[in-house]
């Protein structure tokens, strides 16, 4: 088994597009559970102008494929389906630790 290892600031800023090729947006962050030593969630930036009016979702990293070729992260959620999801804005970040949060965050996209 060949493992493949990225640096979090080679993630971070990475477009990310779903499996028919849609942008998505692109990886704003990521969300480090310190205690198991693994990425939980990746916080991705979408929709807005030049950065204004975005909407920033938490994605459970695990839904997140590597497209090494073309230097994109992809998750495969359709973009409507990616607008309907519960999201925060920039200035408001939710506690990540809150565990109702998180169920929120798993149950909708598994």
């Amino acid at each position: 088994m060949t493992t493949h290892l990225l640096s979090s600031s080679s993630i971070n800023g990475d477009d990310v597009v779903n499996a028919q090729g849609e942008d998505l947006g692109h990886v704003e962050d990521l969300m480090i559970d310190t205690n198991e030593g693994k990425i939980e969630y990746a916080v991705l930036s979408f929709g807005g102008f030049l950065g204004l009016g975005d909407k920033y979702f938490a994605i459970p990293f695990k839904q997140f494929s590597v497209d090494r070729e073309n230097k994109k992260m992809v998750l495969n959620v359709d973009k409507d389906r990616l607008k309907d999801a519960p999201g925060f804005d920039k200035e408001n970040w939710p506690n990540f630790a809150d565990q109702k949060f998180r169920s929120q965050i798993d149950a909708y996209y598994n």
